[in-house]
């Protein structure tokens, strides 16, 4: 079985060592990746080398609605044989060692080295360039050490996570695009009154549920690969210009322009976050929370870190810049292959 949707990048196509085991519904693979043979690939999962490249050992386990993704100009991702990772977590452009186990809500960022034989514990955050040494089970933001642990509990908490696994979400038809630069990824599930500005892109794997309120996303704003955006209530309003980071999760809230959230990150119902923020990875916001423009905010709750300089807000404009060139990309090589 193969994923439901297999592009190029840059005229090249994925490489798969043998079929893999299984490939869930939705699930996408992209770009200069090698899959080493009897991969797993469950509903929703995303792996995407659009830039750098992505080799996965043999075994390589990917949950529900995780993503697989690079850093465009600097830092591929490798991961060794018998890799396991959980449900809405993400690996980013880093190095993974062999017989390692990802649960859970975990985020691994870019430049990190993870030794063979680690756990990362559900809800964890690895920080860039972190290096964690083999043989510990690791926990918490940043992640740190917890205790030590053999190859035999790394091989059972692999097989609990494995077995865990339950069915994903059921595919929901994605409506007409409003306009000729919109990119919606064939893989995006969208329900209800979902307006996207011009230049917009809804990435692979996202789900945006207007249940009740609106989701309005402003002009060249992206929203990336498995990120979930709910509304119960008023509705959630994203400003233009605007980057939504992978395996976001988003409730009923306003978001300003000129924005970054995090990988991993968690906005709860109530929020307003003003223009110019960004928040970093795997932080959440408490509900009704305010965060000011003009700063970097970070944490569980978020709190203030520092300015947003200069440099920051530079790179957040190259993020958007690079994300319009990705949706032009990904929308003429989607039609291609229908």
């Amino acid at each position: 079985m193969s994923p439901d949707l297999i592009l190029p990048h840059a005229g090249v196509l994925p490489v798969f060592a043998s079929r893999p085991v299984w490939c869930g519904r939705g699930s996408t693979v992209i770009g200069a990746a090698r899959i080493g043979a009897q991969a797993w690939i469950g509903d929703d999962g995303v792996i995407r080398a659009d830039g750098q490249t992505v080799t996965l050992g043999e075994r390589f386990w990917l949950g529900h609605r995780s993503t697989v993704h690079i850093a465009t100009f600097t830092h591929g991702t490798t991961c060794g044989d018998r890799v396991t990772v959980g449900r809405n977590s993400v690996v980013h452009a880093c190095s993974v060692g062999s017989d390692v186990v990802i649960e859970d809500d975990v985020v691994i960022l870019d430049g990190a080295v993870i030794g063979d034989g680690c756990v990362i514990e559900a809800g964890a955050t690895v920080f860039p360039r972190a290096n964690l040494p083999g043989g510990f089970v690791y926990g918490g933001s940043p992640a740190k050490p917890r205790a030590p642990i053999d190859p035999a509990g790394v091989a059972e908490r692999a097989e609990r996570l494995r077995e865990g696994m339950g069915e994903g979400a059921a595919a929901v038809p994605v409506p007409p695009e409003v306009d000729e630069s919109v990119f919606v990824a064939r893989t995006a599930r969208l329900q209800g009154r979902v307006s996207l500005g011009a230049g917009a892109s809804v990435l692979f794997s996202c789900d945006l549920q207007a249940e009740v309120g609106p989701i309005v996303v402003g002009a060249d704003t992206n929203i990336q690969d498995n990120s979930v955006i709910r509304t119960r209530g008023e509705g959630v309003v994203i400003g233009r210009d605007t980057t939504i980071g992978h395996n976001v999760w988003i409730g009923d809230s306003r978001i300003g322009a000129r924005c970054l959230i995090g990988i991993g990150a968690r906005v709860a119902p109530g929020t307003v976050i003003a223009d110019e923020v960004m928040l970093a990875a795997g932080a959440t916001t408490d509900p009704g929370q305010l965060l000011e423009g003009g700063h970097l905010w970070g944490g569980r709750p978020a709190r203030i870190l520092g300015p947003l300089d200069a440099e920051k807000r530079a790179m957040m404009a190259r993020i958007v810049e690079g994300y319009c060139e990705h949706g032009r990309e990904y929308r003429l090589a989607q039609r291609q292959a229908e």
